[in-house]
Order: C-alpha cells, then sequence, then structure tokens
C-alpha cells in the first residue's frame, strides 16, 4: 500500500519535472538582432524581421541560380547536396553578404519576397529568375541538411552552423514549406540577391515555438575589385629569387574568374617583369600559369595555358620582349603551394611564375 501511495505521487512529480524541462528546452522567438550581425548596406530588411544567422565574407565566390537545381552527371561519390545544380546559374565574386531573417507567422512567404521585389524595382533592379516550391527543382521540403534542395545547395550543412536551439539553428533545421525564391541583378551595377522565403514546417522539441513561422534567406554578393594586397615585386627582388631558387611566384598580375583577358591593374608588375628581362638580356623563361582546383583539371589546364601566353603576349607587345625568350606553360592545380580547402590557400595558389629556362 505504500508502494502504491508514494509511486503515483513521484511519478507525477517526474512528470511535472521532465515537462518543465521541455518547457524551458523550447527556443523563444528573438526579439532582437544576432549578435554582432547588420542588414547588408545594399539591401533592407522586411519590417519587423530579426536576423538568426550571418556570414560576411570581403571577397568570396557564390553561385546564382538561374534555373531549376538539375542532376549533375556522374555525381554518384557526391554528397546528397552537390548531387544538384542550378541551371543556369552565373557564378559571382565579391564581398558576400549571408543573412537569415525570422518574420514570425503573420505574413507569409510571398508577402515577405514580394515586398523584397517591390524595393529592389523601385531602386532600379530587375528580377533574374523566380520559382516556388517543386518547379525550383530538388526537394521542396529541404532545409539546410537532408536529401537535396534549393536551400541546401545554395547553404549546406559543411558551412558554419548556430549552436543547437538556438533561433539560427530552427531556422535550419527540420523540414520546410512554401518556398519561394527570386535571383536579382541590384540597381546602379551594384551587385546580385538571392532571397529564398519559407516556412518551417513540423519543428518539434527545442524549436517547437517556430512551426509555421516564415524565414527569409539572403545573400547578396557586391560585385567590387578584389581588395589588392600584394606588394608588387620588384625586378631586383626578382633576379634575387631567381639566382637563389631558380623561379619567383607572382601575384600581381590578375584575371577575371575563369577567363584569361589581364585586368589593368596588372601593369605595375608586368612593368618589372619588362624591367627584369631588360637587366638580365640573355635570361630565359618559362612563364607558369597556376590555378586554384574550382573546376575540373582539363578545363583549369587549358585556362592556365592561356593566361601564360597572355603575359608573354603583353611582355612581348608592351616592352618590346622577343618571344624566343619566354615560353608560356599551364600546370591547372598540379603544383600548389598550400591547400585548396579554404579561399585563402586558392588565392595563394592562383600565381603566375617565372622559371629560369
Amino acid at each position: 500500500m505504500l508502494t502504491r501511495r508514494v509511486f503515483p505521487a513521484l511519478t507525477g512529480s517526474l512528470l511535472l519535472g521532465v515537462l518543465t524541462s521541455v518547457a524551458r528546452a523550447q527556443t523563444p522567438p528573438p526579439k532582437a538582432d544576432h549578435k554582432d550581425s547588420a542588414d547588408d548596406p545594399l539591401l533592407k530588411r522586411y519590417a519587423d524581421s530579426f536576423i538568426v544567422f550571418h556570414e560576411k565574407q570581403a571577397f568570396a565566390e557564390f553561385v546564382l541560380p538561374l534555373g531549376k537545381l538539375e542532376p549533375v552527371p556522374k555525381s554518384a561519390d557526391l554528397p546528397p547536396r552537390k548531387r544538384l545544380e542550378p541551371r543556369p546559374s552565373k557564378a559571382l565574386e565579391g564581398r558576400h553578404t549571408h543573412l537569415i531573417y525570422y518574420v514570425g507567422r503573420e505574413r507569409s512567404p510571398l508577402e515577405v519576397l514580394r515586398n523584397y521585389e517591390e524595393d529592389i524595382k523601385g531602386r532600379g533592379g530587375r528580377v533574374l529568375y523566380g520559382c516556388k516550391d517543386s518547379a525550383c527543382g530538388g526537394s521542396p521540403r529541404a532545409n539546410m541538411g537532408g536529401e537535396p534542395g534549393l536551400l541546401n545547395v545554395l547553404y549546406g550543412r559543411d558551412r558554419p552552423g548556430e549552436p543547437y536551439g538556438s533561433p539560427g539553428y530552427c531556422a535550419m533545421d527540420g523540414v520546410i514549406g512554401d518556398l519561394h525564391y527570386s535571383a536579382f541583378e541590384l540597381g546602379a551595377g551594384r551587385g546580385y540577391a538571392s532571397i529564398a522565403t519559407y516556412v518551417t514546417a513540423g519543428q518539434g522539441g527545442t524549436c517547437s515555438n517556430f512551426t509555421g513561422a516564415t524565414f527569409v534567406t539572403v545573400d547578396v554578393v557586391e560585385t567590387k575589385a578584389r581588395e589588392q594586397r600584394m606588394v608588387t615585386v620588384k625586378a631586383a627582388d626578382m633576379v634575387e629569387a631567381i639566382d637563389s631558387g631558380g623561379k619567383v611566384a607572382l601575384y600581381g598580375i590578375y584575371f577575371d574568374s575563369n577567363k584569361a583577358e589581364i585586368k589593368p591593374e596588372s601593369g605595375e608588375t608586368l612593368e618589372q617583369i619588362g624591367q627584369l628581362l631588360k637587366d638580365k638580356p640573355k635570361l630565359k623563361l618559362l612563364v607558369v600559369g597556376h590555378t586554384d582546383n574550382a573546376g575540373s583539371f582539363s578545363s583549369n589546364m587549358d585556362l592556365s595555358q592561356r593566361r601564360a601566353a597572355a603575359v608573354v603576349s603583353a611582355l612581348a607587345s608592351r616592352y618590346g620582349v622577343k618571344k624566343d625568350r619566354l615560353t608560356p606553360v599551364g600546370v591547372s592545380f598540379a603544383a600548389p603551394v598550400t591547400s585548396n580547402k579554404t579561399e585563402e590557400g586558392q588565392a595563394k595558389n592562383r600565381r603566375v611564375e617565372l622559371v629560369e629556362n
């Protein structure tokens, strides 16, 4: 009898404790922006929304979807989210801002996206592409993880996340519904924006308060020139490096992504190479083009060869260097100086080397 009287009371006490713990574990909707976050200066936010995740990079690559997600050929060995890619798409480089906003349950994803469209068009921008739900390709319910869909192609689980139970985590976790997406070119040549709106569906546990809430995922790319931080190597320093090590690596010759036309800001480095060849009239060089590992090896082999040839042509036409002193060589990404796993590493691997011949 004692056991029967105590056990129900104990069970009730434990149950109350568990329920209280679960209630306390539920994440409340945000009432302020994520710490140290801010809107991108090129794009306004939807009224009364709050930033729950942010990432900013001074210079990065971003693929802007301009068509439906399609299967990638020979993709069996790829992780799930990389087995689809948008076709067509636009490869962008520049200052990149990635933000996720919490809007709440009172506004639908469509209403929020239409407001963004009106604001961007009102400031001289235009819509490049739009889709909704399954018309976007892949799974229309996929968030940042799981089976491939638009959101995890844009921003997958291999990128930085938020702590478990935070509003940012709840924005990225679970399945979604009512997906709407638009790609924009911003007015006055300022850059591009990618905006996806959706509701979280079937959230449980710590994210229960976010079930049915509208979120906005925003990517803004300001297509400005990369900040030039490499000091120009002088002709005398090139001589010293070649005399001691047989080669010199140069980072002051610039090309647009996937192109072989030398950019105007390369002039100072080309001038120093011209001076080197003038000071050393018997010197013959291999002009070796190196790339990072973005893209296939064969495409980068062709690109690096064309870039090396462009340098040779520029030296011959601008400084009267005889072409028989210079041999263009492309090596793709066969000779990296560091890992290509980070943007900093890729930047170090993109270079032109002068090798004594």
